[in-house]
């Protein structure tokens, strides 16, 4: 059983969460429907809605407050962590010789310059740097969604309601799995499959390791980049990411999905959970803005990519933006309905490999 440092939080440490949560929760439900009066009629192309949103008294205030209480956020998680720092690397290094699945890292494995450029989410040293940076972003985690991702139900949802059906599916792979949070599911998902979890951190893919084999789970967590896996082409059923390509730059974005493209047998499957623009000016600028407001560069190359076109041009079929309601449905053709708060419009990025698109697999 893995340490759950929530489970162990003071009662300071548990006040300066809750704070942070309620903080954030206001800032949805309460600062951002008071911007939507200001700004009145949300008619306008984007370029004119997001100049007309900088004019407002309100917007500087709602900008800094997401900011501020993300560096909150992250202080809290970090100073949590650490005051627990022996005790959590301990337990890394306590994973079974005998464990059910592997953990392939690769010596001198060098970071790409655009990975390393930035503290994403503002999160110092992002999680990368060490060992106890992965456990203040797995905290950090569940705070920032608001709690509704406890138990990790938002990504169940994703695995359920988001992926195909395969019960005969061998191979199952996650590109940018960090922590494992989205790698896990598939497990249950796929039993019959090889779970297979590719990241660029080491530190994610020991602490996606350890978790993994506290629950029993045979998964193999590999330090790839997602645009090279190594893995045999034609080899995979389902080839998944979550939250991952809005942190490439546009040509890693391509490059990833020609290289899901690659991996897919005759018939599987891609999905990756993204957000996508809702066709709302107003909360469209501030969903683009939200690159700034939390150090996240890549945001527009996403936008800025027609990975539609991407999926066509490496031989998929069917590609199309699923909307995502993270709440309770899960993949929801309706929509995401009439939702007041601020909210990340996520959606599900899926396409196919023809059936009769045989290829031979090469050695990579």
């Amino acid at each position: 059983m893995m340490i759950d440092i929530e489970q162990r939080l003071t009662l300071d440490e548990r006040s300066a969460v809750d704070f942070v949560l309620h903080l954030r929760k206001r800032w949805a439900g309460t600062v951002y429907p008071a911007l939507v009066e200001e700004f009145g009629d949300p008619a306008g192309d984007m370029a004119g809605t997001t100049q007309r949103l900088h004019e407002l008294r309100l917007y500087p205030w709602f900008s800094h407050l997401e900011r501020t209480q993300q560096k909150m956020l992250w202080r809290t998680a970090g100073d949590a962590v650490l005051a627990r720092g022996e005790e959590l690397t301990g337990e890394l290094s306590a994973v079974p010789g005998s464990a059910r699945g592997t953990l392939e890292l690769s010596p001198g494995f060098e970071l790409p310059d655009w990975y390393t450029a930035y503290d994403i989410h503002i999160q110092p040293g992002s999680y990368f740097s060490d060992d106890l940076s992965a456990y203040v972003y797995e905290l950090g985690a569940r705070i920032v969604m608001l709690r509704d991702n406890d138990g990790y139900k938002f990504h169940r949802l994703f695995v359920t309601t988001a992926l195909p059906d395969r019960p005969g599916a061998t191979r199952v792979l996650d590109m940018g799995c960090g922590f494992g949070k989205s790698t896990r599911p598939l497990a249950g998902r796929y039993p019959a499959a090889e779970v297979i979890g590719v990241d660029l951190s080491a530190p994610g893919l020991r602490l996606a390791h350890a978790e993994a084999e506290a629950e029993g789970l045979a998964i193999h967590y590999r330090q790839r980049n997602a645009t090279d896996t190594g893995i045999e082409s034609g080899t995979c059923d389902v080839v998944t990411g979550t939250m991952v390509l809005h942190e490439m730059p546009a040509a890693v974005i391509e490059a990833t999905i020609a290289e899901a493209a690659r991996l897919l047998k005759p018939g599987g499957a891609i999905g990756f959970l993204e957000f996508a623009m809702t066709g709302d000016p107003l909360r469209d600028a501030t969903v683009m803005e939200h690159a700034e407001r939390n150090n996240e560069p890549y945001f527009h190359d996403l936008f800025g990519t027609d990975v539609v076109r991407a999926c066509r041009d490496n031989g998929l079929v069917g590609a199309a933006w699923l909307p995502f309601d993270e709440r309770n449905a899960g993949v929801a053709a309706q929509g995401w309905g009439d939702r007041p708060e601020w909210h990340f419009p996520w959606a599900v990025l899926t396409a196919t490999k023809p059936a009769g698109d045989d290829e031979p697999g090469d050695q990579r």
